[in-house]
């Protein structure tokens, strides 16, 4: 499977509280910080739903 390096650009301050879980479960915990995932079905699913946050580059 691809491999995606997810970092968070924008603040989940002010955010509906299911942005903020998204977040949480993708395994982001602050700003500029960043994981590295394997690009299931499920991880795209969460990019797409807090995509305004976040930069997503493929490895």
């Amino acid at each position: 499977m691809k491999k995606v390096r997810i970092t968070q650009i924008k603040s989940g301050i002010n955010r509906p509280e299911r942005q903020k879980r998204t977040l949480e479960a993708l395994g982001i915990k602050k700003m500029h910080y960043t994981v590295e995932k394997e690009l299931t079905p499920q991880i795209e699913g969460m990019i797409n739903k807090v995509k305004h946050l976040v930069s997503v580059e493929e490895i």
